[in-house]
């Protein structure tokens, strides 16, 4: 048989996730003039773009035209859409293996870490990736329930996905209104009781994880105020040291400032305040039968092994809240028939090629790319670099040729056994117009779309627009 890759013998890649790292490796793979290559991204949602759709805020439309580069990797020759297809459920990994030459597995992290603290699982405490999911109509939290009939909530993290939390909770409904937030989300925050959101952060201002942009936004606000005590401003000797050598890069400075810059403004008499605080940890969540207020520890900065660690000094404060949101990190989850690194939560590779175990040597074939590879880190952009490492080492397995040997290698062979089971599956024309759908939905209103949030709504649109 002639070589992989080549006209008479394609490379043929199946790609599991449909978020930017899954789209990113298909274009890396695809653009390569010397190649000839078939790519099948598979996603278990019937929409593609992953977290670019049910994880960006709503409010942040500009982050969302990267949808545009995906879109022509989309239109690019050799390229096709298999959404509402789960693998591991509807089709088994070891299946996908007689089909192609390849897998990629780019499925990001997709649930919460915990706090692991008592009193944790009161209804009233929630993940955020919850909430988040909840106001972006994302299908799987379409039925979840937050009570918003509290006088405050606390977000715990100090990353971006904290900040939009904060965020999306104090805007006004007429902020809400020019945003694709899902109906049901901007009913319920109209009727909100929260007037304040504190922000809990273990370490110091310094340390903190969001960039310039979500945190200057928390003070351009239509109607509610950001307040920084003072005191929490004021760095310890190695915070101090750390931020004024050429170690900080620019995005710590400038955070820096602006919380310095909101711990110095006056009252402007808003309805809502969000109030950040930092060396803040949450010990105890407490409440009978439901969350009614929060236990949070004072922490202090010890130099430890060369970094600054958060250390309990045993000083506690009870604050009354009847809403907690937890966003300290992601973490992946196991796909059966895929080595996976339970300590970090992320499946096993090296450099993108998945290994059979620790101490094991390349499981042959298998790829992967994004946070389920390094873990929840860096902006969308970064999935672009990450991709092409795990790209040019299966190319390089290409050339050794270090890859599967399927027994159907045919396209058409992934539709006869998708259509056998009778699952129904949408090709990126069936996404198209559900597309066209939402955004016809939300013209009317002078809004971007309005998103199906079910699953079965989609497929409904989906089936009109074929008969039509």
């Amino acid at each position: 048989m002639s070589k992989i890759g080549s006209e008479e013998n394609p490379l043929r890649v199946a790609i599991v996730g449909a978020g930017p790292s899954g789209f990113y490796a298909a274009e890396h793979i695809l653009k390569d003039g010397n190649l000839h290559a078939q790519v099948d991204l598979f996603d278990r949602l019937p929409t593609p773009f992953g977290l670019v759709r049910g994880g960006v805020a709503p409010d942040h439309p500009k982050i969302k035209s990267v949808i545009r580069v995906y879109e022509k990797t989309a239109a690019r020759d050799g390229f096709r859409f298999f959404g509402h297809v789960k693998i591991g459920r509807d089709v088994a990994v070891e299946e996908l293996e007689q089909l192609y030459h390849a897998i990629v597995f780019t499925v990001g992290c997709e649930t919460d870490r915990s706090l692991g603290i008592s009193g944790e699982e009161l209804p009233g405490s929630h993940a955020a990736t919850a909430f988040v999911g909840w106001y972006n109509a994302h299908p799987d939290y379409a039925d979840d329930e937050f009570d918003l009939s509290c006088e405050r909530a606390v977000v715990v993290g100090n990353g971006n996905v904290a900040m939009d939390v904060a965020r999306m909770l104090a805007l006004t409904d007429h902020e809400l209104r020019q945003t694709d937030t899902a109906d049901h989300a901007i009913e319920l925050l109209d009727r909100k009781q929260i007037r304040e959101i504190v922000v809990l952060g273990r370490r110091g201002p310094v340390q903190a994880a969001f960039t310039n942009p979500e945190i200057r936004e928390l003070g351009e606000m239509e109607d509610a105020e950001v307040v920084v005590d003072p005191a929490d401003v004021e760095l310890d000797p190695a915070s101090k040291a750390f931020v004024e050598s050429d170690e900080a890069d620019k995005t710590t400075r400038v955070n820096y400032e602006t919380l310095k810059e909101f711990s110095q403004r006056q009252p402007e008499g808003k309805k809502q305040r969000i109030v950040l605080r930092f060396l803040s940890s949450p010990v105890e969540i407490k409440g009978d039968g439901r969350v009614e207020s929060i236990v949070i520890g004072r922490n202090q900065l010890v130099e430890e092994g060369g970094s600054l660690r958060a250390k309990d000094t045993g000083e506690r404060e009870e604050l009354a809240c009847g809403l907690v949101l937890r966003s300290v990190g992601y973490t992946g989850i196991p796909i059966e028939g895929v080595p996976f690194d339970e300590r970090r939560g992320l499946i096993l590779n090296e450099g993108g090629r998945v290994l059979d175990s620790h101490n094991g040597g390349h499981k042959v074939g298998h790829y992967t790319a994004g946070w389920i590879k390094r873990g929840p880190s860096g902006v969308i952009g970064t999935n672009k670099k990450d991709a092409l490492e795990t790209v040019q080492n299966l190319l390089a397995d290409v050339e050794s040729g270090a890859l599967l040997a399927p027994e159907k290698p045919s396209p058409e062979a992934v539709v006869e056994l998708l259509s056998e089971r009778g699952i129904r599956y949408v090709t990126f024309e069936d996404w198209q117009a559900i597309d066209e759908a939402e955004v016809g939905r939300g013209e009317p209103h002078g809004r971007p779309r309005v998103k199906f949030v079910r699953v079965e709504e989609m497929l409904e649109t989906v089936g009109e627009k074929l008969a039509g």
